[in-house]
This record gives structure tokens, C-alpha cells and sequence, in this order.
């Protein structure tokens, strides 16, 4: 145990706010020690929060068009290998519909950036899911869009938006994005969407290209300060069709720590276990949920159009991510004590 390391844990569990060197510090210091005690101590925040619900969200991967050329992804415009895709309004509803008699009380509608789906085309959409499923939620993430648009969405009955912001250390930024992205605009909409209303989640990769522990003690930072009701974190996995493809994939440890420490920073935030761990690990999902995760994303997309939409290698696929295996995924979670619910999940504060 490394005294300063578990003081600050202990410091960050009793509801202290920290400083970005404070979460340099615990990063930098902390032994395995240290990691199992936040990891169970998220665990337990999780339980005494939501108990042993998790918290199911069907995600519909709508279009792997995208105008952004961000080094790390698959669908990154520049790659000209990827099949590409959108799927009709029609489509999406009967994904909805699958969902539904599933249990899924939670519909995410996440695509690159897509000019086709214009304002007018998304707002029929989500006000289309929401006459035929009034109690659905609708999370949107679609990426940078202008606050009108954002406005207009939510208008139309989106209840949540996921926008990553990757990393919160602005030079960083610029490593993993082509010059015309910038933090300060990603940062621009994550603030339009929370003066709006939106339940608003934001999140990062673990383990990127050029990451140093320091931007990761500013991502925690940034999370306290902004207070999100959701925080999307998975490690970074390559793609051979980028930049990075030859870059190595981000730790499954340092990705766990980190779930950790977002609980322990935000104990009432929606938290999800992802395909990502899953990817790099097989019990990958499970070890999130003990880390102090609470939410998990089966896949409603067409089982044809899936495999077109990869964002990194060799993207999970055991059945337990999919819709199709609700039932195996809950038998999976019975086996630490868990269970998933009918239940839209919405964020607690």
C-alpha cells in the first residue's frame, strides 16, 4: 500500500474534491494494493446505489458514413476499405422493436458524423421512436453539431447525449485528430448539451497513442468538474486501416482503475462495462461491472450490417454483446450477483 495514493482514494471515496495533481498522484503511485481497494470500494458504491441492477441500452450503429478523419478510427473518412452504410427510418424501428421485446428500455442511436442525417431527418426519427415507444429514452451520439441542432433534438424528444471528449489535455487532442478538430469545439458542445438538459455523458479512451499519465489525471479532472450523468471510458484498441494500426491496445488493468475512480468521483454516475473490455479480455465485462460499472450496451444493428461498422480489430462477438443474447449476458451477470432490468436507467442527480 502507498500511503499517499490510498489517502487520496480514501479522500476522493468521502467526497472530497481533488486537484489534477492529486489524481497524478494517486496514478502514479498507486500498487496493486491500492487498485483492488478503490476497484472494491467502486463495487460497493455501485451496489449501494443501484444495487445489483445493471442497466441494459440498445445501440443502433446508424450510419458509418463520417465526415471526421480522427487517426484512431475505422470508419475515419480517409479509410476508403470500409463498406459503407445507412440505415432508413423503417430499419431503425424495427430495431427499436427487437429491443423492446427484449426489455430494452433505452434506444442509442450512435453513427459517425454524418451530413445526410440532417436536423429535419433525425428529429423525425427519434419523434418517430418516441409516438411508437413513448417510454423509451433515446440517447443520441452523432458527434459535434451546432447548439440549434442540438436544440431541435431535443425538442423532438432525445433524452441523452453521449459525446466523448477523448482527452481533456488540448495537445493531446491534436495528436489523435486531423488540425480542423479541435478540443475547444468538442468541449463547446458538451456544454451546449448540458445547458439544454440533456442527461450528458462524456468519456475517454485508456491507453491511446501519446497518452501520458498526466492526461488521464486531467480527463478525472475534467470529469469531477463537469459532473456528467453518464462517462463512456474503454481502452484503446487499434485498427489496422489507421494511423495507429501497428500502436499497442490500452491496458485492461489501468482501464479497470480508472472505472474505479469515476465511481468513487461520481458515485451515482451511469457507468458502462464495454465491448471494448470485452474485446481485450474475456471475462472483460464482468471485471468492469466489479470495478464499479453499472451499464451495458447489447448491439441492436442488423446482424449483417455489424461487422461494417468497427471502430477498432476484432470487436467482440460472443453473442453476449448483441441483443440476441440477453438471456446468456444475464446468466453471465447472476454469476457475480447481478442482474439486468427493465428499467430506462436515468441518471440519479
Amino acid at each position: 500500500m502507498n500511503e499517499t495514493a490510498r489517502q487520496l482514494i480514501t479522500a476522493l471515496e468521502g467526497g472530497n474534491r481533488l486537484q489534477k495533481n492529486d489524481f497524478l498522484q494517486i496514478l502514479t503511485h498507486a500498487d496493486a494494493e491500492d487498485v483492488e481497494y478503490a476497484k472494491s470500494h467502486a463495487n460497493d458504491l455501485r451496489i449501494k446505489y443501484f444495487g445489483n441492477a445493471i442497466f441494459l441500452r440498445g445501440l443502433v450503429e446508424l450510419s458509418n458514413f463520417c465526415k471526421n478523419d480522427c487517426l484512431y478510427c475505422g470508419i475515419r473518412r480517409s479509410n476508403t476499405a470500409v463498406v459503407r452504410y445507412r440505415l432508413s427510418k423503417e430499419q431503425i424501428l424495427g430495431c427499436l422493436e427487437q429491443g423492446y421485446a427484449a426489455g430494452l428500455r433505452t434506444l442509442v442511436l450512435q453513427g459517425g458524423e454524418d451530413a445526410w442525417f440532417t436536423d429535419e431527418r433525425m428529429c423525425d426519427i427519434v419523434s418517430a421512436v418516441k409516438e411508437r415507444r413513448p417510454e423509451i429514452a433515446v440517447t443520441l451520439s452523432l458527434g459535434e453539431r451546432s447548439k440549434e441542432s442540438y436544440r431541435r433534438l431535443k425538442e423532438a424528444g432525445a433524452d441523452r447525449y453521449l459525446l466523448r471528449h477523448e482527452t481533456a489535455t488540448e495537445w493531446h487532442y491534436a495528436k489523435l485528430h486531423p488540425a480542423f478538430q479541435k478540443l475547444s469545439n468538442r468541449m463547446q458542445c458538451l456544454e451546449w448539451l448540458k445547458e439544454l438538459g440533456y442527461q450528458v455523458g462524456c468519456g475517454m479512451m485508456v491507453g491511446s497513442p501519446y497518452q501520458t499519465t498526466e492526461c488521464l489525471a486531467a480527463d478525472l479532472a475534467f470529469i469531477q468538474d463537469f459532473r456528467p450523468q453518464m462517462v463512456g471510458l474503454g481502452p484503446f484498441i487499434p485498427h489496422h486501416e489507421t494511423p495507429f494500426a501497428n500502436e499497442p491496445a490500452g491496458s485492461v488493468e489501468t482501464t479497470l482503475f480508472l472505472l474505479a475512480l469515476v465511481r468513487l468521483t461520481l458515485p451515482k454516475v451511469l457507468l458502462p462495462s464495454t465491448t471494448a473490455l470485452a474485446t481485450l479480455h474475456p471475462q472483460g465485462r464482468l471485471h468492469g461491472i466489479l470495478s464499479g460499472a453499472n451499464v451495458i450496451m447489447p448491439n441492436l444493428s442488423p446482424i449483417d450490417l455489424r461487422d461494417n461498422y468497427t471502430l477498432y480489430d476484432n470487436k467482440a462477438n460472443t453473442g453476449l454483446e448483441a441483443v440476441e443474447g440477453v438471456a446468456l449476458l444475464d446468466k453471465e451477470l447472476s454469476s457475480i450477483g447481478c442482474h439486468v432490468v427493465v428499467d430506462r436507467g436515468d441518471a440519479r442527480y
